[in-house]
């Protein structure tokens, strides 16, 4: 990627060092194996940094072609696959989705357990595909033990994959349907498998494999070439280990290595909602995109519009994000209402997202700002490093 001078797009060359300095920080804590930054304004890089190993007991250092398991930033790709099709003519946002995935048509809410068994409800408005972009359709990602719902999709999802790792997408989301909702539709803001139905629902109205789909109309065009829901034998060298805290969390612990990775051979449920592996310079392209209002190098995926209408905010008066009013949720990606009671640097319609190994693209269209933060560090909240990085992102801006 070609770099060009902080100070031309408005960026001051001394403070922009303090990005590398807050990165250096946490590898030389060894709170994080490696990590790789971009920052660019106005369409042109203005910062890019590598700190630290993709491999540390390997010492091998990270690189920019490094490849990252990038979990749920999978699902602002599969969100502009849908509206490709909705701009298509394929359905509207309103759609019941089980106009398009039978199995949804008798989808039931959870209420309450009884002495002899549990209470459902029938739904009061149709599951919608608006719901599935918006987490607002009462579907669950079952992390929670204690919660009857997220028991249901551990038990009848996750296990039934572990125990069958070549489960088709098809079957994957026939059996989320198997579940009870945890909410009335439109009710509460809950992150979910919601991508994932998605991510089928892609591949029932366009006739292809919901992979081929994204290759085809949307990494091949953006050149994002090694964009994958695997990696091939060829560039396992180039995949970064993934780390854990150590049980102290003074250090790290290796919890998925390269050779012995489920990404390394491939899979036949390609999951939307977190399944693929990226590069920085790959995500940076697709961020781009969106950053030029649905295109990027002659290449238009989206209108103008249609990425206007994806960053605005969708949850109605009342829900709200995280529990916190200032955050909201647009078609695929998190969105800022409201910058002063964020308590950091950033404006108001910023939007973006992150994956769970501490990834993270964001997207400032006042600023015409896209950053990217790439490191593999799974399960910690106790290490603030995207936070603080974009603080030493916008303090750089001088213009």
């Amino acid at each position: 990627m070609n770099t060009v001078s902080p100070e031309s797009v408005g960026f001051s060359s001394a403070r922009l060092k303090r990005v590398d300095q807050v990165m250096q920080k946490y590898v030389d804590q060894g709170k994080l194996p490696g990590v790789l930054s971009l920052v660019a304004r106005r369409g042109q890089v203005a910062h890019l940094s590598k700190v630290g190993w993709m491999d540390v007991e390997a010492q091998k250092p990270i690189a920019f072609d490094t490849l990252f398991r990038i979990y749920s930033m999978t699902k602002p790709l599969t969100s502009v696959a849908v509206m490709m099709l909705y701009e298509e003519g394929h359905f509207f946002l309103n759609d019941p989705v089980a106009k398009y995935i039978p199995e949804f048509e008798d989808a039931k809410v959870f209420v309450r357990k009884t002495e002899t068994g549990v209470e459902l409800d029938n739904l009061k408005r149709p599951l919608t595909i608006h719901h599935l972009l918006t987490h607002t359709g009462g579907l669950s990602y079952g992390f929670d033990e204690n919660d009857y719902v997220d028991k249901q999709i551990q038990n009848r999802v996750w296990r039934h994959h572990h125990d069958n790792p070549d489960i088709t997408l098809e079957e994957f989301v026939h059996r989320i349907a198997m579940c009870p909702l945890r909410t009335q539709p439109g009710t509460e803001f809950y992150y979910s498998l919601s991508i994932d139905v998605l991510g089928y629902l892609v591949q029932v109205v366009s006739g292809q494999p919901f992979d081929a789909f994204l290759q085809e109309r949307i990494l091949g065009p953006l050149g994002m070439v090694d964009t994958a829901f695997d990696v091939p034998e060829s560039k396992l060298d180039r995949f970064a280990v993934n780390y854990t805290p150590d049980k102290e969390k003074k250090g790290l612990d290796v919890l998925d290595a390269p050779e012995t990775s489920r990404y390394a051979k491939p899979t036949r449920c390609p999951a939307g909602g977190m399944g693929l592996v990226s590069t920085l310079g790959d995500y940076y392209r697709f961020a781009q995109m969106l950053c030029n209002k649905g295109e990027l190098d002659g290449q238009r995926l989206l209108g103008r519009k249609t990425v206007e209408l994806m960053r605005s905010n969708h949850l109605r008066d009342g829900v709200c994000r995280d529990g916190n009013p200032a955050l909201g949720f647009g078609l695929g990606f998190g969105v800022t209402l409201d910058a002063e009671r964020t308590q950091t640097l950033e404006s108001v319609g910023t939007y973006g997202w992150g994956g769970a190994a501490t990834t993270r693209f964001e997207i400032d269209p006042q600023e015409e700002l896209v950053h990217i933060e790439m490191t593999q560090l799974m399960d910690n909240d106790s290490v603030p490093v995207l936070d603080e990085m974009q603080v030493a992102i916008y303090q750089a801006i001088v213009d």
